[in-house]
């Protein structure tokens, strides 16, 4: 990945996407906002119990940023399920100015509407950002464990097959920052999931322990999902950034004990309306 300094902010790009022009994508930090701990400072979540003066100029700020239009974000309900959404023009700028009008129960949206910033919050759960440059469409996935062992992955890239008759081997996807493997330890109940999900842990589940506790690995659970349904291994780039780790730099739920921001990994098909990160 790719770090780049945007006035106040510091905005992140995955290189096997940037080389794109028919799309821009990013992810942002916690850094650049107006929020005051513990959601200090660049929070795009109004469900966390910020202000909501708060969310929307930090959400004006980003968008201001990236010089994409703020009622042109659209954002989602998030459940931690599998649930993927095509989004049309009517649904642009869902959930932009309060939480109540995000897409409902969704944890994934596919697009091939231009100008619609496609964008999932994160607080140590996964980003997946995908782009199909032969069909000219645009994804991005919200997977935690829940989503990642219900298949929310293998969903998106069925949607993109199915809707628009995207080849899996021409998708490209960024896995972003999230809790990684070094810091994401977990219980036999979950292990358990992810060894039903995978037929086996997959190389997902590192240090168990004789209690039945292990370290969950979702970059290599949901890079494997991406394999499986026929996306290309040099298409994949994951930025084996840990959120828990670099908690200076984004939100993470696990350090910071569950109360905090959220950042943002958004994608949208560009036209000469929208300005280039």
């Amino acid at each position: 990945m790719l770090e780049k300094k945007m006035n106040s902010l510091s905005i992140w790009g995955f290189e096997v996407l940037l080389k794109y022009t028919g799309a821009t994508h990013f992810i942002s930090t916690r850094m650049g906002g107006v929020s005051m701990p513990p959601y200090d400072f660049l929070n795009l979540g109004f469900h966390v119990g910020d202000t909501p003066e708060a969310v929307l100029r930090n959400r004006g700020i980003l968008a201001s940023t990236l010089s994409i239009s703020l009622d042109r974000f659209t954002f989602a309900e998030q459940i931690h399920g599998a649930g993927v959404k095509v989004v049309t023009e009517e649904q642009r700028g869902s959930g932009v100015t309060e939480h109540q009008t995000s897409l409902y129960a969704t944890d994934a949206m596919v697009t091939d509407v231009p100008d619609i910033c496609l964008i999932v919050l994160l607080g140590d759960c996964v980003p997946v950002i995908f782009f199909d440059p032969i069909k000219n469409v645009v994804g991005v996935a919200h997977a935690g464990w829940r989503g990642t062992v219900r298949s929310v992955i293998r969903n998106t890239v069925m949607v993109f097959q199915e809707r628009f008759g995207s080849s899996p081997s021409d998708l490209v996807a960024g896995i972003g920052p999230s809790i990684g493997p070094c810091c994401y330890e977990v219980g036999p109940e979950v292990l358990a999931q992810v060894e039903n999900t995978f037929s086996g842990k997959n190389g997902c589940v590192d240090n168990e322990t004789p209690d039945g506790k292990g370290y969950l690995n979702l970059w290599q659970a949901n890079k494997a999902q991406l394999m499986e349904m026929g996306v290309l291994e040099s298409n994949i780039e994951l930025s084996g950034i840990c959120t828990c780790c670099n908690h200076d730099n984004f939100f993470s739920r696990r350090y910071q004990g569950g109360e905090t921001g959220r950042f943002g990994a958004g994608i949208c098909l560009k036209t000469s309306k929208i300005g280039v990160p």
